[in-house]
Formats: C-alpha cells, structure tokens, sequence
C-alpha cells in the first residue's frame, strides 16, 4: 500500500512517518513536499520524496499517481487553507486516490475559534468528494503551552487568560502516533474522530505540576484578554499572533479547548501521557 504524506518535513508530518515506519514495514511511504532538499536531509533513507505545493494546482495530481492513501495535513496559512486544501483534494479525485485522512480541528462543527470555519469548509469538501475519508480533529498540541517553560521556571510565573477554563491538550507525538494507526488500517472509513488527552487541566494545575516537578515556586497569573494581548506584544510577538493567542486563551474559559471524548485514549490503546510525566522529561 502506498501511503502520501503532506507537510512531511514538519513536525507532525515526521513524527507520523516515524510511527509509520515503526509500527508497520509493509507499506510504501511517500513524503509530500515543497523543499526536495529539506525533505533529503530530515526524513529517514527509503522514504520516496514527491514535489508537492499546494499552491501549484496543476502539478499536484501527478505528485498523487499511484497513491492509496493520502493524508491531508492542514496548511498553516491562515485564511489561505480552504483553497489549498481544494486543489489538494481535487488532485486527489483527479488521480483517483480512494481515501484521505485530514488533520481537523477539535469540535470543528461547532467551535467558535476563529480557525474553525477553514477546517469546517474543508471537511464539507472532503465529504462531498466522494472520496473514502477519515476526519482527525486535532485538539491543540500540550508543547503549546510549553513553549515559554525555562522562563516560566525562572520567573516563577506563567501568565494567561483562560481563568479556570479546561484544557484537553495531549502531546504532537500521541496525535501522530493515532493517525498513523489509523492510515495502517482500514476500519477507520467515513469516520470522525474528536481527539483530545485522557484528563484535562487548568492553567492553574500546570502551575502547579511545572511547580512540584521543577521544585520551583511557579504560579498562575489570570489577566484580561486585552492585558494578555499586551503581554504578548511586548515579548515580542507581531500584532495577529498575539491577538490570535489571547482570543484562544480567552474562549478557553468557554470550553473551546475542553473534550470528554476518549477518542484518541481509544486509539492508542492506552491513556495520553500527564502533564506531569511530559513535564518530568522536559526539566
């Protein structure tokens, strides 16, 4: 079977043909890419490496000959990804690859994130394709809010605006190690996934877990949205990101990062890592 990958130089693109290639050598790996260069530097020997821009409309179903599945991972620009991820599936119907796995959004049905609608536009399209699919709708990756950790430590403060919100954040790598068991079989058709870690958390509680693992004083400052946005600014990051950010983290307290699905638990066959055992690896 000849499994493509998109985004494949980055870093959930790799860690899924990483798990690909430990949990089954029986199968072809075809790594999508923009950067040919890149993609021979990074990605393990025996990987075939296709030309792959979303941009390119007109290459991308040569790009797709002779693939069984595709796995269709979100393009990271933002208000530009319904048309890319359409010429992509549009490549795929051309080249008559019969399913695809897309890298959703958690709740995208009904999220209020701002980022919702794009990935809410692109299942329709998938769903409409006639295409075998299987929606992964991903929760944000647990090394979001992780970013900052050596500061956090050294400051003894991590600062937010989500108030008491939940957050059901699990780790990149569980997330590619779920997909990939799920492009290794076919009992995943037509089917939508709500992936979320086993047991949520508060800002509050990962201060206390940064706290207790680092035995480091470290507490949670709870700011205004606009207050947060501001704090953002000033470490320096540009205008969008930090209005992105601080509207992310205040919705939060409206349960837009919150999940009890069991989906990706269910998956992997065993419960996702704590924050404290992610922590513990990380100080």
């Amino acid at each position: 079977m000849n499994i493509a990958i998109t985004g494949a130089t980055g870093q959930l693109g790799q860690l899924v043909i990483h798990h690909l290639l430990n949990l089954s050598s029986e199968h072809h790996l075809i790594a999508l890419v923009r950067n040919i260069e890149k993609a021979q530097a990074q990605l393990p020997q025996g990987i075939e490496i296709r030309h792959f821009d979303y941009d390119k409309a007109d290459s991308l179903s040569t790009a797709l000959l002779g693939v069984d599945k595709l796995l269709l991972i979100s393009a990271n620009e933002i208000g530009r990804r319904t048309a890319q991820h359409q010429a992509v599936i549009e490549a795929a119907q051309a080249s008559q690859v019969p399913y695809i796995a897309y890298t959703s959004l958690l709740n995208a049905g009904h999220s209020s994130l701002g980022l919702a609608q794009e990935h809410r536009e692109t299942e329709k399209l998938i769903q409409e394709s006639g295409l075998s699919y299987t929606l992964l709708r991903n929760n944000w990756y647990i090394e979001n809010y992780l970013g900052a950790l050596t500061q956090e430590i050294q400051h003894g403060a991590i600062y937010g605006a989500s108030g008491d919100g939940q957050i059901s954040a699990a780790s990149r790598d569980e997330y590619a190690e779920a997909i990939a068991r799920v492009l290794l079989t076919d009992t995943h058709l037509n089917k939508t996934y709500e992936l979320a870690s086993s047991q949520s958390f508060t800002k509050v509680d990962l201060a206390q877990a940064i706290s207790e693992v680092s035995q480091q004083p470290v507490q949670y400052n709870n700011l205004s949205p606009e207050a947060f946005e501001q704090l953002l600014l000033q470490v320096g990051l540009d205008e969008d990101f930090a209005s992105f950010l601080a509207d992310v983290d205040a919705q939060t307290q409206n349960g837009v990062m919150y999940s009890q699905s069991q989906d990706l638990q269910t998956l992997l066959g065993r419960p996702t890592a704590s924050i404290t055992s992610i922590l513990q690896k990380l100080i």
